[in-house]
């Protein structure tokens, strides 16, 4: 966890249910199962369960969530299994990704999906996390499983994870929105908050959604 805000964030209370407007309805109450499908350039592709993850070692980490509009939440607890630990004892192993399958693509049971380069899932910090301020993910928080990586911005983040792929270069891959708004790694240090243009003036694009879109989030989980 930082102790200073990084540039252009504001600090806000709670952690709300965000994202895109397109996905704001797309939510549903119930958990779907655990079976994470793991393709691309390998080997062999296989289906993850829950049981899967049971031999690694469990991380637990304070760590702060920045959204790329601006907003952040402060110290929230995570725990999980590393990224770079699954991928070590269970990716590499069993699907044997082949050399330069770098790329890695993350895909969300309500069509949300998103992108970063292995070499940044295998940070210390970043999780594939089960539970949140010491309790277990709720839907609107991602349940069973999603993403945390805590130096990039949050929709890199994603929830409710139903894939993960490993290819060697990004044509399996198609923004979720306009292209601009899709950093390759959006990196929270560097304000990377999307393409062509300088990250300070982005947040005076997206800072003026952001109570209109917590506002819109909560009123489809309430419905």
């Amino acid at each position: 966890m930082s102790s200073e805000l990084p540039p252009g964030q504001i600090a806000i209370d709670g952690f709300p249910r965000f994202g895109l407007t397109d996905y704001a309805a797309r939510y549903s109450p119930d958990i779907p199962p655990m079976e994470i499908k793991i393709y691309g350039d390998v080997e062999n592709s296989f289906s993850l369960t829950a049981d899967d993850l049971v031999p690694l070692a469990r991380q637990d980490q304070r760590s702060d969530f920045h959204c790329v509009t601006t907003w952040t939440s402060l110290d929230l607890a995570w725990s999980g299994v590393r990224f770079r630990d699954f991928y070590e004892n269970i990716v590499a192993p069993k699907a044997s990704p082949k050399d330069g399958a770098t790329h890695v693509v993350f895909r969300s049971h309500d069509g949300f999906r998103a992108r970063l380069p292995l070499e940044d899932l295998l940070a210390d910090d970043v999780l594939l996390a089960d539970s949140l301020q010491g309790q277990p993910l709720c839907p609107v928080h991602g349940a069973p499983l999603r993403l945390i990586a805590p130096a990039h911005y949050g929709y890199k983040s994603i929830k409710q994870i139903k894939a993960i792929e490993f290819w060697t270069d990004n044509t399996h891959f198609r923004p979720p929105a306009l292209k601009f708004m899709d950093h390759p790694r959006a990196r929270v240090a560097f304000e990377e908050r999307g393409l062509w243009f300088p990250g300070w003036l982005l947040r005076y694009l997206y800072r003026p959604l952001v109570r209109k879109t917590i506002r819109l989030f909560e009123r489809t989980v309430k419905e």
